[in-house]
């Protein structure tokens, strides 16, 4: 009966050293995914919040060109979903950017409040589209400031600001 038991405990060390796992310590992996995702987007506005709408079939090559893509309004399917731009034709405007500072200066007053979906659709996307043309400015850093010749600065904002979750 020892030799049985005996015979049963030796292969089962030997099946549990065996198996080829070897302990490790902790493996280090980096940071946790965190922030908005890579890629140009349009925000749009709707009933439960701003929503990102990937940018597919164009190339864009700066900021000005987002803001008139934003003030065109979604594409039909989005509109459908419920989507729309709050983003009116703004006259006269200029976008700049120096790493994660973008400036709209805009030639004369901006009609929104500032804490408002429509200022949320600007600021997002301005803040997604900085950071694909600088790849080194992530989009939750970059901070967007309207300067209407009308009155007073509005901002900083950043894009987390207007985001629901």
């Amino acid at each position: 009966m020892r030799v049985r038991q005996g015979a049963a405990v030796t292969a089962l060390g030997i099946a549990l050293v065996g198996c080829g796992v070897q302990p490790t310590g902790v493996v280090g992996a980096g940071e946790s995914a965190s922030g908005l995702t890579r890629g140009m987007r349009l925000y749009y506005a709707s009933d439960s919040g701003l929503r990102g709408v990937p940018l597919l079939d164009r190339e864009v090559k700066d900021l000005d060109s987002m803001v008139k893509l934003l003030a065109a309004g979604p594409p039909p399917a989005e509109r459908r979903d419920g989507l729309t731009s709050l983003v009116q034709e703004l006259g006269g405007y200029s976008v700049t950017a120096t790493g994660s500072r973008v400036t709209v200066r805009l030639d004369g007053p901006y009609a929104a409040t500032g804490r408002d979906q429509g200022t949320g659709q600007l600021v997002c996307t301005l803040a997604r589209a900085q950071s694909v043309l600088e790849p080194k400015v992530r989009a939750d850093d970059v901070e967007v400031i309207l300067r209407p010749s009308g009155g007073g600065t509005l901002g900083p904002y950043r894009c987390a600001e207007f985001l629901d979750g």
